[in-house]
């Protein structure tokens, strides 16, 4: 039988002109395209969209649009610099995993996450109030708990660990895919009635793929009947061998805590 080319879509957000992967499957997507220069991609802004709210959701506006608009058997969000690559001593273009790799790996496991970031602080609620506005992840809790009350055990043990799955990178199947993001975007859309960023920087102002971050394991934690595969992600502008030796160590740390 004859394999259908939509089977796998890997989406790359992308924001800016840069080299990309030439993979079978991975599709550059645009986001936050509305209003800006086009690319010459796929752009967020087409269909059911929130292109506009790019500033403060980040590649959220991406992982919306596809949510809404593509149909397939899987999908997955990487980012034009970070990507799953097949090791850790893996790092070039073509080690890249492909979509045939991506199905096989998704016959024994339900979602690709990149491996687990460990925080220098005590927990992921002391990492957050370290780094972001700590009342926009108490909000966050506090509209679980009126909208989604079943997640706010696995919410309050999300923020006790070290470590978290971050970049809002994953590949899984469509339909669970789609019941990630419904279940994210109503928590994000709520939150965002009841905070004031006025007066937050343009970084802070990134808040909701902040707290979306947070928000996938607490998705996964409640969802525990999926099984997770690890990858490795290196971010292809940065130094790959700092990376993998962080890695390393941090592979030694989240070993000696489980």
């Amino acid at each position: 039988m004859k394999k259908k080319k939509d089977d796998v879509k890997i989406y790359i957000a992308v924001h800016k002109k840069c080299s990309l992967p030439n993979i079978e499957g991975y599709i550059p997507l645009q986001v936050g395209k509305e209003g800006k220069t086009d690319l010459g991609f796929i752009g967020d802004n087409t269909g059911d969209n929130i292109s506009s709210k790019n500033p403060n959701y980040c590649e959220l506006t991406g992982m919306y649009w596809m949510y809404k608009n593509v149909k397939c058997n899987i999908i997955g969000l990487v980012h034009y610099r970070r990507y799953f690559f097949k090791g850790m001593f893996q790092h070039k273009m073509s080690d890249i995993i492909s979509c045939d790799e991506i199905k096989n790996i998704l016959q024994e496991y339900d979602v690709i996450v990149p491996k687990k970031f460990l925080v220098r602080e005590k927990s992921n609620y002391e990492n957050y109030k370290k780094l972001e506005h700590i009342e926009d992840l108490e909000t966050c809790r506090d509209v679980i708990s009126e909208l989604t009350p079943e997640y706010l055990d696995s919410f309050d043990l999300a923020c006790k660990k070290r470590y978290f799955y971050p970049y809002n990178m994953c590949i899984l199947k469509k339909q669970q895919f789609d019941s990630y993001a419904e279940w994210l975007f109503k928590i994000l859309f709520e939150v965002e009635k009841r905070v004031d960023i006025t007066n937050y920087s343009d970084y802070d102002k990134r808040i909701f793929g902040f707290l979306s971050e947070r928000l996938f394991n607490v998705w996964l934690l409640k969802n525990n009947n999926l099984k997770v595969k690890e990858m490795y992600v290196y971010n292809i502008e940065n130094s790959i061998l700092k990376q993998v030796a962080i890695d390393l160590v941090k592979n030694v740390l989240i070993r000696n805590k489980n």
